[in-house]
């Protein structure tokens, strides 16, 4: 008989986008990881000769206006990028986790305040009040901890702030059915506190819809931090994430596509990598799902 944790990889195995997601995600990060240590060409090294060229042995994916390698400012851009897609993950969950859980074993105001106020956040507008928030604060930040520090915060507190309100809902959900259950209910029996049953019982029975959603998150983030440095309030333009190299090569299109084409197609893949890795884990972690 099989272990809950052997039949969910069994499950995922069988679902062949998500573990071909799940190999071309870890390819990436491997990449952006360890690709400068292999590729030592300087980001910000600048050749006026070589300017605006396509794809070449000596420079695989082309350079920018200024002549600078893009194969190296993607792949230094591309720790950025996912980085802060995994930390605005990890503030959505924490968040969503949190208010989720309370709500969901809290009765009467509590529940209904937390519910209103996660309504409240799903009903603004996101990217207007994130372009507001940056605008506002930035220069702030920028001044206590340095620029590239200080926007790689600002990004990430503000995306995975206004990403937790799907987790809070999907956690409520998952505790107002799990509290009713007969080993939650034994355990209460037991004399067991209401904090011991969260921990011990109703969370790790929620985990799966909570890593879904983490995976949903990730890219969500990722996109959101593109969209911001496209529009200019992302990092600085000596900082070459995925979406300020969009941004710096959106002028330039019908001369040099290289130069958007190779960022656009990396948000592209490892977001469709992300997506189709999260429906794999929805579907291994359902147990009512037969593969």
């Amino acid at each position: 008989m099989r272990s809950a944790r052997g039949e969910a990889w069994r499950r995922f195995r069988r679902h062949r986008l998500a573990l071909l997601g799940a190999v071309v995600l870890l390819l990436i990060i491997v990449a952006v990881l360890a690709g400068p240590l292999l590729w030592r060409v300087p980001i910000d090294e600048i050749d006026f000769s070589a300017k605006l060229q396509g794809p070449s042995w000596a420079h695989p994916l082309g350079t920018d206006d200024l002549g600078q390698d893009l194969l190296a400012r993607m792949l230094y851009g591309g720790r950025i990028s996912i980085a802060v897609g995994f930390a605005a993950m990890v503030i959505a969950v924490v968040l969503g986790v949190v208010i989720g859980a309370i709500a969901g074993m809290a009765r009467g105001p509590v529940d209904w305040l937390l519910m209103w106020l996660t309504d409240l956040f799903l009903s603004l507008p996101q990217l207007p009040l994130l372009l507001l928030l940056i605008y506002l604060f930035r220069d702030t930040l920028k001044a206590l901890v340095g620029t590239e520090t200080g926007i790689f915060i600002m990004v990430v507190l503000v995306v995975g702030g206004f990403r937790w309100m799907p987790v809070a809902r999907l956690v409520r959900a998952q505790f107002l059915s799990l509290r009713e259950k007969e080993f939650v209910e034994a355990a209460r029996a037991l004399g067991a506190s209401p904090l011991r049953q969260v921990l011990g019982h109703i969370l790790p029975n929620s985990l799966g819809p909570v890593i879904v959603a983490g995976t949903i998150d990730v890219a969500a983030a990722i996109i959101a931090e593109s969209t911001l440095s496209f529009l200019g309030l992302g990092f600085p333009p000596d900082v070459p994430t995925w979406g300020r190299l969009l941004y710096d090569a959106k002028d330039l299109l019908d001369i040099a596509p290289h130069w958007a084409l190779f960022p656009g197609g990396a948000i592209f893949i490892t977001v469709l990598s992300i997506n189709y890795l999260g429906d794999g884990l929805r579907d291994a972690l359902d147990p009512r799902r037969v593969m």
